[in-house]
């Protein structure tokens, strides 16, 4: 998969699943047990890491490949 491919799958559902924290807050979602509870610990979850995998891409990306290479001294 290209990077610039990725790269749009995650920020898209990095917004699409940040629309339910929405109705949390604003709407009565958090009225209902069930609505409430998937948005607790699934959907702000999932946001909460694929915003800092955007963030730290970079990083992830460099941490992998130092692993996959070993080191010769």
């Amino acid at each position: 998969m290209k990077a610039s491919t990725e790269r749009k799958i995650i920020r898209w559902l990095h917004i699409l699943l940040s629309i339910p924290i929405l109705g949390y807050i604003y709407g009565p979602v958090s009225t209902i047990p069930a609505a409430a509870n998937a948005v607790r610990f699934v959907f702000l979850p999932i946001v909460v890491l694929s915003g800092f995998f955007m963030w730290k891409r970079h990083w992830f990306r460099r941490r992998s490949d130092n692993r996959q290479v070993p080191r010769v001294r």
